[in-house]
């Protein structure tokens, strides 16, 4: 064991429960964090297609714009600006070309 000294200072009925619940508690810390910031997480958690929540995007003067989006072959989106109006998008494919 390469830090056996350790144990000669803080007791391995101390140590190792402390060890062990820093580790619990990081685990659940990282776990909470990719709950509140993806949309995707929890449709796959409510049996939901991954791809139909709602994500928000950033907008002029801190405002924030809703966009619906569906991940069954559609290419549009719906986008719900923040003055309620709504505007319909069409994705497109492009492709790069390299001169």
């Amino acid at each position: 064991m390469n830090n056996a000294k350790m144990w000669l200072v803080v007791k391995p009925t101390v140590g190792i429960p402390l060890f062990l619940s820093a580790v619990a508690i990081g685990s659940f810390a990282v776990h909470v964090a990719v709950l509140s910031n993806t949309t995707w997480v929890a449709d796959f958690l409510s049996g939901k297609p991954i791809g139909s929540g709602v994500a928000s995007l950033p907008v002029a003067d801190g405002a924030v714009a809703k966009v619906s989006y569906t991940s069954e072959g559609s290419k549009s989106i719906i986008v719900t600006m923040p003055d309620g109006t709504l505007a319909h998008a069409v994705l497109t494919e492009e492709t790069a070309s390299l001169n």
